[in-house]
């Protein structure tokens, strides 16, 4: 069903599970300092500990190598390597992650590093962080730094996780650290991720020629109520501008949508400047898909905390919850949309897109251990078939598409809801930091050795 050569893998980040906040040097981060503040974190969780991977990090290699895993993608903590963001090296920070390494390599794992996955040296947000254009600059020696440690050790590289995250999550709806709210920052916060891909991938190219570098987005297509309504149709154009095509454009075309110059207005024009989006030459494209996002009739603007800030922007009508069923994080499941959106860049941008991977996809379902110790979650095993099926029936569809990561390989801090949200195929008590596999991690190694063939089609995945 799959092709031969296929990368099955796992993913994790930095924060998320590493734990020891603060520990061989490591400097603090906008999300230490986020968790510190009263109210921001459910459960004023914290990542502190999380999953003590820095200490456990042989015993969850061993748990990738027991699912089949042929990759592990990662994400490497800046603090821990530069922990004020400037020059200075943590050199206890590069050890931990050529013991990963080692251990990945013993283990006949591919390393898929991210250079960014959100925790920012404290020290850079001070100067403004991704909002401050000199992000850049801070970056992109980052970027080459990492690439002179592990260029040789690393084939594949993505330099920021997310950036439609980073911008406004953390800028705009301040739902995440540095937890901002200001339209003007979110603005120029995307816009600098932009440069910032671009200065990190020409870096890492001039010191690993070889190395392969691509962006990785989180991308949803719109979930039209009814396609005669005007309104739902524009609201549809401004979500996917919004979410979507300002980086696709951004990075792919060395151009932002005309629908994002005419929404961003001042905000926009007056953080770029000429050669800003220079096109670099991407080796692959990473998507993290998780759910449509469905477009319908108005709401409260207090009822969807995306629509509050988007409404400032431009009017438009958005409904945040799903007709059918729905995660624990309360997003729809809709399978058809991971296929849709591959087909819909090989169509619209053909050759502009190089091969795409399935950086992250994965739910959140609150089960746990039953009183044999096993962890029976049906409801994630049919969310990655369903998903599955979809990305096979986008190859068949003439996509071209080399690996799927599923997220996560184990429950871990899930940012602003801490500890009460699970996606891991490997349930983890945190109390006791035991690791059980659930029963979607054994799916999912068959998954992986029958390639695919495992999966059973229950319903129809091309929308």
């Amino acid at each position: 069903m799959f092709p031969k050569d296929f990368t099955w893998g796992v993913a994790t980040s930095s924060y998320q599970i590493e734990g020891a906040a603060y520990e061989d040097g490591k400097g603090k981060s906008i999300w230490d300092t986020f968790c510190e503040e009263p109210g921001r974190v459910n459960n004023s969780d914290n990542g502190l500990v999380a999953n003590d991977h820095y200490h456990r990090y042989p015993e969850d290699v061993a748990l990738m190598k027991s699912v089949g895993a042929k990759a592990y993608r990662f994400s490497i903590s800046w603090p821990r390597l530069f922990p004020n963001g400037d020059q200075v090296r943590e050199e206890r920070g590069f050890a931990f992650y050529h013991k990963l390494l080692d251990e990945l390599d013993a283990a006949g794992i591919e390393p898929v590093l991210t250079l960014y996955h959100w925790d920012l040296p404290q020290a850079l947000q001070d100067k403004g962080g991704w909002a401050n254009r000199d992000i850049v600059k801070a970056f992109e020696y980052y970027a080459q730094e990492v690439a002179k440690e592990f260029g040789a050790r690393v084939k594949r590289f993505s330099p920021i996780n997310e950036p439609w995250v980073v911008s406004w999550l953390g800028y705009g709806m301040g739902v995440h650290a540095p937890g901002i709210q200001d339209i003007g920052q979110a603005v120029a916060a995307s816009h600098h991720t932009v440069m910032a891909h671009n200065a990190a991938l020409r870096a890492i190219k001039s010191i690993a020629p070889t190395a392969l570098v691509g962006p990785v987005l989180n991308q949803a297509m719109p979930d039209v109520d009814d396609v005669f309504d005007p309104e739902q149709m524009q609201a549809a154009k401004v979500m996917d501008a919004q979410q979507n095509l300002f980086w696709m454009e951004g990075i792919f075309r060395g151009e932002y949508p005309q629908l994002i110059w005419d929404i961003y207005g001042d905000h926009l024009k007056k953080v770029v400047q000429p050669g800003d989006l220079d096109v670099a030459e991407n080796d692959w494209l990473g998507i993290n898909f998780y759910f449509n996002s469905r477009i319908g009739h108005k709401v409260p603007k207090d009822h969807f905390s995306r629509a509050r800030v988007i409404d400032q922007l431009m009017d438009y009508a958005v409904e945040g919850q799903s007709m059918g069923p729905l995660t624990d994080m309360g997003w729809p499941v809709t399978p058809y949309g991971i296929g849709d959106l591959l087909v819909r860049w090989t169509r619209e941008y053909g050759a502009q897109v190089p091969q795409m991977f399935i950086t992250e996809n994965g739910c959140a379902y609150e089960v746990g251990p039953d009183t044999s110790g096993q962890v029976h979650d049906t409801d994630r095993i049919s969310y990655l078939n369903d998903h599955l099926l979809s990305v096979a029936d986008a190859i068949a569809r003439g996509a071209d598409v080399g690996g799927y990561f599923q997220w996560s390989l184990m429950d871990n801090f899930e940012w602003a809801e801490g500890y009460s949200k699970r996606f891991g195929i490997v349930y983890v008590d945190f109390d006791t930091q035991e690791r059980i596999p659930k029963e979607s991690a054994k799916f999912y190694s068959k998954v992986i050795e029958t390639q695919g063939a495992n999966l059973t089609r229950r319903q129809t995945l091309v929308s």
